[in-house]
């Protein structure tokens, strides 16, 4: 049972990945060169797997959901511990935690 429409599901990733690629200067953490580096990553990778995927936003549909859905919930759990594990959440955290948090929720 899908709660989010595909369609909406796309918006949300483009959104999500323009914003995560935008949040170290929007959110004044671009001196944090690990919070950055992990931002500019997760939100490259999460337009480039929308990019890819079977659905009406996706350009070049080699994926289907389920493996989407997959990359939302790991890339999500990996950027809410990545402050954590890579030791910069004396910098920044909330923005990792929380997008990460979402992407979960939005691939669950």
């Amino acid at each position: 049972m899908r709660f989010i429409p595909t369609k909406v599901h796309g918006v949300l990733d483009y959104a999500v990945g323009l914003f995560m690629l935008a949040a170290p200067w929007l959110l004044g953490f671009s001196d944090s060169a690990e919070g950055t580096l992990v931002a500019l990553v997760f939100g490259g990778g999460a337009i480039v797997y929308a990019l890819l995927t079977d659905y009406e936003p996706g350009l070049y549909p080699l994926i289907g959901m389920p493996l989407h859905n997959a990359f939302d919930v790991l890339g999500g759990m990996a950027l809410a511990a990545s402050p954590f594990l890579l030791n910069f959440s004396e910098e920044v955290w909330v923005p990792h935690l929380a997008v990460g948090l979402f992407a979960v929720t939005a691939g669950l």
